[in-house]
């Protein structure tokens, strides 16, 4: 679809700089975060000196790769303060991880931290097409989930109107977004799925909705399923990226002209792709893990940090920077049906393909003695209700067969028949294995 915000607007010089200049910028202040990391966390001194490093052994940007990994399992194992590198009294705000499958990661910040992270939000506003002046609804969720917040300010900064919705409440989230507005909605791309099909259950055309582009984040998401929300909303839609442990959202983000991966904000992350397996820096444009290190971070400078989100490092286009290449999945989320590796987001793109079907959609997986068992949960659009869903079960059935290689039973269930996300990220797995 036509491009709605093309034109760049007053971009910092950094995004423009050489690629010298870009390097230079980053080894000085590698240095710095490593030195500021040994000082004062008795954590990555005690790694630091267990692999035989030290600070100063990184004269160059290749060096990081002798440093030590930071694994979640890292910052739950110093919980609640321990990898700080500041007093805490210095710590003006905290977030911290749900916490649903063991202690929360927590994360802080110091008012350098809190601006730094309004300037990238920002920037990634900008980015997506934004402009001081225009209003952006805030669908994700606030507290201890850095997405709230993170947009809020950020979008401030820009110098932007805020409606801080948060997430849930759809109805009343429509009824604002006709009443007031907006120009820009930011929220989960799941949660906007979920937002067009409260305006079509109000008998509105949610293509006709006011916001131009929609800065979606927190979750995976597929081509499919970015075409699916431009071709029923009306508007552009962007991917923004980051993750609490390093920041926040605001560590990369997708240029509104281009379109073609999240733009990583490398003069203040570092990032690296690592064999998931044996931890080995992998060269240019190879798929593996995400690793970032943090350049400017105060109070909790992160060292060689395993996002587990598996992925590949673009050249740049728009910016100076690199880019990421659409997220394929986590190396914890990856799923293996008798023998087959499969990634939720696999599915999503065929079930996104069939357009008789909503893009809901959920993987129930549960072992029968030996053998491993795969549900695909779908439904289809009210408009087809009427449809024979047992045919499009075989079809997709087939698709999934013939295109990922797993054998998988399917069901088309009725219009709304898939639990909706209403605040964060959605339930897409059930692996009842493991209860």
């Amino acid at each position: 679809m036509p491009v709605k915000h093309p034109a760049p607007g007053d971009l910092e010089p950094i995004e423009t700089a050489s690629a010298d200049e870009l390097q230079a910028l980053q080894l000085k202040r590698l240095q710095w975060t490593l030195q500021q990391a040994y000082d004062h966390v008795p954590h990555y001194r005690q790694a630091f000196e267990a692999r035989g490093v030290h600070p100063s052994d990184c004269r160059s940007l290749a060096d990081l790769a002798k440093f030590p990994f930071t694994t979640k399992a890292d910052l739950r194992a110093n919980y609640p303060f321990g990898l700080f590198a500041v007093p805490r009294q210095q710590v003006v705000r905290i977030h911290a991880s749900s916490g649903t499958t063991g202690k929360p990661t927590v994360v802080g910040y110091t008012q350098g931290d809190i601006d730094r992270w309004a300037d990238l939000v920002a920037r990634s506003i900008r980015a997506a097409g934004g402009r001081a002046g225009d209003m952006v609804h805030v669908g994700y969720g606030y507290g201890l989930f850095t997405g709230g917040l993170g947009a809020h300010y950020g979008a401030e900064k820009m110098g932007c109107t805020v409606i801080p919705m948060s997430g849930g409440q759809t109805e009343k989230q429509v009824q604002l977004m006709v009443d007031f507005q907006p120009d820009i909605i930011m929220c989960t791309p799941s949660y906007m799925q979920v937002i067009v099909e409260e305006f079509r259950r109000q008998g509105l055309d949610p293509r006709a909705m006011s916001p131009q582009v929609g800065i979606f984040g927190a979750e995976p998401w597929t081509e499919e399923m970015r075409r699916d929300i431009e071709r029923s909303a009306g508007l552009d839609a962007v991917d923004i990226y980051g993750l609490s442990e390093v920041m926040g959202p605001g560590v990369a983000s997708e240029c509104v002209e281009t379109k073609d991966g999240p733009v990583i904000w490398e003069d203040h992350f570092y990032p690296e792709i690592i064999d998931p397996d044996t931890g080995e820096v992998l060269p240019p444009g190879s798929e593996g893990e995400l690793v970032f290190t943090t350049l400017t971070k105060e109070a909790l400078p992160v060292i060689r940090y395993r996002t587990r989100d598996l992925t590949r490092l673009l050249p740049p286009t728009a910016r100076s920077m690199r880019r990421m290449g659409k997220i394929v999945g986590r190396s914890d989320d990856m799923l293996i049906i008798r023998g087959v590796n499969l990634f939720p987001t696999q599915v999503e793109e065929l079930v996104l393909q069939q357009e008789r079907l909503s893009g809901q959609y959920q993987l129930v997986v549960t072992r029968e003695g030996p053998l491993d068992e795969l549900l695909v949960r779908c439904e289809i659009k009210p408009e087809h209700q009427h449809d024979n869903r047992d045919t499009l079960a075989a079809e997709l059935r087939q698709r999934i067969k013939t295109l990922i290689g797993v054998s998988a039973a399917v069901e088309v269930g009725l219009p709304d028949s898939i639990e909706r996300t209403l605040v964060g990220k959605a339930r897409r797995v059930i692996d009842k294995r493991k209860a």
